[in-house]
């Protein structure tokens, strides 16, 4: 279906998240869809959230998929996209990854609870966006308070600033919103973060990258 809406409209779809079956294991993925529907990339969640507060939560998505082995970054007619799936916006890692591999935009489906979502998810946004100085965009379900799992809503774009340019509330909603991608290259010449990072001192390490050396 996204395929197909992909080629009719003549647009990129980042498509939320789905389970996928692959032999016997069980994958959250998401599908990235280029102008003509074609397949452009998946993304299998790497990071699996697995918590036991005693008295209030057990949630393990261990005991159902299996996490994902890499980092997914896309090239596609808008620029090039780093792809996460909720949990994975916590990890700023895998965020640094993507700046570094060129991203101008991180794109995380996701659905954060009712108890995470008020105080953590735009904060994460702002946190990928401002430390990476790129764009960031979420996309949650709407809320359904009768549902076994509560959204907290609220799909996002961030800009490079850590600015919110578009948000909705927890009901079905579309927003729409231009990038720039030219703010992403004054806001790195203002504030050059790259340029004086210590790598003397500390550096993050892409195994991918440094496998493929």
């Amino acid at each position: 279906m996204l395929s197909e809406i992909a080629r009719l409209l003549k647009i990129t779809i980042v498509g939320g998240s789905i389970p996928e079956r692959s032999g016997d294991r069980l994958y959250n993925t998401c599908c990235v869809f280029d102008s003509d529907g074609k397949l452009k990339a998946k993304h299998r969640k790497i990071h699996l959230f697995d918590i036991d507060i005693p008295g209030k939560i057990t949630f393990m998505e261990s005991k159902t998929l299996t996490a994902g082995e890499t980092p997914t970054i896309v090239d596609t007619e808008v620029g090039r996209i780093g792809i996460g799936i909720c949990y994975d916006i916590r990890f700023q890692e895998l965020a640094m990854i993507y700046a570094a591999r060129g991203a101008h935009l991180l794109c995380y489906p996701g659905a954060f609870n009712m108890t995470t979502g008020p105080l953590h998810w735009e904060l994460l946004q702002r946190a990928r966006a401002v430390d990476n100085q790129l764009y960031v965009a979420t996309c949650s379900p709407a809320r359904d308070a009768g549902a076994g799992y509560v959204a907290w809503g609220h799909s996002t774009l961030i800009g490079p600033f850590g600015e919110v340019l578009a948000i909705t509330e927890h009901e079905e909603a579309i927003i729409i919103a231009e990038i720039d991608y030219s703010i992403m290259e004054m806001r790195r010449t203002n504030l050059p973060l790259a340029k004086q990072r210590r790598g003397d001192l500390y550096q993050l390490v892409d195994i991918q990258r440094l496998n493929s050396e």
